[in-house]
């Protein structure tokens, strides 16, 4: 698993506090997955890099396409299998997959 998930995430910006969640993602093909947030933001993101690089057989196996197309958006996160693989929401608004 990545990092710790979670539900949503909370920005400060100035003096404001934003929660910012996911509220659509859309498979795009190959690795990639276009992301609507809760604050209207759209990020398109390569999942590739971030599976081909790592060494844990439990992530890698997603590079399974059927497997890797089988997210779901579950309270303002992206899960696989029950949170076999998910990554922090701010991570995801900022477009940083590791």
């Amino acid at each position: 698993m990545s990092q710790l998930c979670h539900s949503n995430a909370v920005f400060a910006s100035g003096f404001m506090m934003k929660t910012i969640a996911i509220t659509q993602a859309t498979y795009l093909g190959k690795y990639e997955i276009h992301f609507l947030f809760s604050d209207q933001t759209e990020k398109t993101i390569d999942f590739s890099g971030f599976l081909n690089r790592s060494r844990n057989p439990m992530t890698r196996k997603f590079l399974d396409k059927a497997l890797f197309k089988g997210f779901q958006v579950e309270f303002g996160d992206i899960v696989w299998n029950d949170y076999e693989l998910c990554f922090p929401i701010r991570d995801l608004y900022e477009g940083n997959v590791c």
